[in-house]
């Protein structure tokens, strides 16, 4: 826990970073763990307007390749990515946007994700002085073990030298 003090005997947590924070080469595992239920998948699918039935159609899921309803690959990268806030961007200036995102093994409703990021990249920006970018890999990964999930995200940050 990384405590700012702001008062004589008064503290604020704080999450997140500056960009001098940041090493690329660094592994974060966050926590905790998220289980998918029923519900997540149900409320996100119709919320979004997604209305392919695998994904909430539990007969016709029991036809389709798994046998059974899939979660939704919207909650996924949702849930991962909202998993990594509170270690990586919590005071993030802005996200900046996911590339290479790849989905590589289904989730279906009981499974336990989790996420690990690795820094890739920072730099200061070139349009905003006393701000840089940082670049992460996150995997989102099961309990069992199985990716199901790997993106980039970059994001900006405040600089602390210039703050």
């Amino acid at each position: 826990m990384t405590l700012r003090q702001v008062g004589e005997n008064e503290y604020v947590e704080e999450h997140g970073g500056d960009y001098e924070d940041f090493e690329p080469g660094r592994v974060i595992k966050h926590w905790p763990g998220r289980t998918i239920t029923e519900s997540d998948n149900t409320w996100l699918t119709l919320l979004t307007m997604n209305q392919h039935p695998l994904h909430f159609d539990k007969a016709y899921g029991e036809g389709a390749e798994y046998g059974r309803v899939l979660v939704n690959s919207g909650i996924t990268i949702c849930l991962i990515s909202g998993m990594t806030v509170q270690a990586l961007s919590a005071r993030a200036v802005a996200n900046l946007g996911w590339d290479r995102v790849r989905l590589k093994d289904p989730v279906f409703v009981g499974d336990t994700l989790y996420a690990t990021s690795r820094i890739l990249d920072k730099r200061l920006s070139k349009s905003r002085p006393g701000q840089g970018i940082v670049t992460v890999e996150t995997t989102g990964h099961k309990s069992t073990g199985e990716t199901v999930i790997v993106f980039e995200r970059s994001f900006m940050v405040r600089c602390r030298e210039t703050a």
